[in-house]
C-alpha cells in the first residue's frame, strides 16, 4: 500500500522587502526596495503510512504551519513534490478537500452566529454526506465527544473546549481518511485535553484515520504519537520513533525522592559532584539529575538510600521537552525514519 502522504524535496520561499527605519528610510523605500528571500520550508522529505498518527513539531517560525498549509492545498510549493491520498493538494484542491479533515486550534470552521447543528447540516450538504451516514456519525460524536448538549447552542456562546470538540466533529463528519490538526488542545484545561486525546485515539483505532498533529504541548505527542518529526529553520532535524529518540538522544536520567524529615536536607551537599545536580521540588521532595554516561541509575539510587533516610523514590526518564530543546540547539541530528 502506498503512503497516504508523500513529500519529496518540498520547499516554500517567500519574497519580502526590507523596510528601512525612519522618515528618510520610508522615502527610500518608495524608490529603491531591497528584497529578501525567506526559506520557510527547505527541501524536506517524509512519507506517512495509512493509519499512522504522527507528531510534527517545531519552534515558532520553524516551518511546521507552512508545511501543513502546503499539505492541505492552501499554499502552492515553490518546488518539490507532495501527494496526499493520491491528490496533489494545490492542484486538485476542490476534490481533495472532500477527503481530508482540518482543525486549526485558533480558528473555527463553524458558522459563528448559528447553532452548531445548523453548521453540521450545512457541512452535510457541502460534503454530500448521505442521510444515514450523517445520522450515524452524529450519534457517534454525541457519544464519545459529548457534543449532544451543545448542538442547539450558537457557536459564539461555546467555551473554547466545547468549540474544539464541535470543530473536531465537524472535520470528521464526512469520514475523511486523513486528518490535519494544528494546535488542537491550545488553551484547553486538563479535562478538555484528555477528552480530545481519548477521542483521537478512538478515531485512529476504530476507523484507521491517519493523523498529522502539530502542537507545542509535547504531552500531546507522548500521549498520541509513536512517531515524531522535528522541523527547525525549514529543515527536518529528526524523523523517527519517539521511544527510539529517547533511547538514542536522552543524555540524563533523574531520580525523584521524598525525604523522611527536614534533618536530611543538610546531607544533600554530599551529592555535589561532576555530572549530578539536585533540585528542590518542595520542602521534602528533591529531583536528582545525572549524566547517564558518567553515572548509572543503580549507583545513584544506592548512594541516596545509603546516605539519606527517604520515604519513597522514583526513577524518571529525561523529559521529552529537554531532549527536543537540545535537538533545536544543536540543529545537527538528521536522524530519519528507519535509521538505527
Amino acid at each position: 500500500m502506498p503512503p497516504i502522504i508523500e513529500v519529496q524535496d518540498l520547499s516554500k520561499e517567500f519574497r519580502t522587502f526590507r523596510r528601512r527605519e525612519g522618515v528618510w528610510g520610508a522615502l527610500q523605500n518608495l524608490f529603491v526596495r531591497e528584497y529578501l528571500t525567506v526559506h520557510a520550508v527547505d527541501r524536506i522529505n517524509f512519507a506517512i503510512e495509512p493509519g499512522e498518527m504522527v507528531g510534527y513539531i517545531g519552534a515558532n517560525g520553524a516551518g511546521k504551519s507552512t508545511t501543513i498549509k502546503m499539505l492541505t492545498g492552501i499554499l502552492v510549493p515553490t518546488r518539490g513534490r507532495v501527494v496526499c491520498n493520491g491528490f496533489v493538494p494545490y492542484r486538485d484542491r476542490r476534490h481533495y478537500t472532500k477527503h481530508i479533515g482540518v482543525v486549526f486550534g485558533q480558528r473555527t470552521q463553524l458558522w459563528w452566529d448559528i447553532a452548531v447543528i445548523e453548521s453540521f447540516k450545512l457541512l452535510k450538504e457541502i460534503y454530500e454526506i448521505p442521510d444515514a451516514d450523517y445520522r450515524r456519525r452524529l450519534d457517534f460524536f454525541s457519544e464519545i465527544l459529548s457534543v449532544k448538549d451543545y448542538l442547539h447552542t450558537p457557536v459564539r456562546k461555546l467555551s473554547l473546549g466545547e468549540r474544539m470538540r464541535c470543530d473536531l466533529a465537524a472535520s470528521l463528519l464526512h469520514n475523511p481518511p486523513l486528518l490535519f490538526l494544528d494546535e488542537p488542545t491550545i488553551g484547553l484545561d486538563v479535562v478538555a485535553k484528555d477528552r480530545i486525546r481519548e477521542f483521537l485515539k478512538e478515531i485512529n483505532r476504530q476507523e484507521k484515520t491517519t493523523v498529522l498533529l502539530t502542537t507545542h504541548d509535547l504531552s500531546d505527542i507522548e500521549e498520541l504519537s509513536r512517531r515524531i518529526i522535528i522541523i527547525d529553520k525549514g529543515r527536518i532535524l529528526f524523523d523517527g520513533d519517539l521511544v527510539e529518540m529517547k533511547k538514542r538522544l536522552a543524555k540524563y536520567n533523574q531520580v525523584k525522592f521524598f525525604l523522611k524529615d527536614r534533618s536530611q536536607v543538610a546531607k544533600l551537599d554530599t551529592f555535589a559532584r561532576n555530572g549530578i545536580s539536585c533540585d528542590r521540588v518542595d520542602e521534602l521532595t528533591y529531583l536528582m539529575r545525572f549524566d547517564r554516561e558518567q553515572h548509572s541509575t543503580a549507583e545513584v539510587i544506592r548512594d541516596i538510600v545509603n546516605q539519606l533516610q527517604v520515604r519513597d523514590i522514583f526513577v524518571e526518564e529525561e523529559p521529552i521537552e529537554d531532549i527536543v530543546k537540545r535537538i533545536y540547539l544543536s540543529g545537527e541530528v538528521g536522524l530519519q525514519k528507519g535509521e538505527a
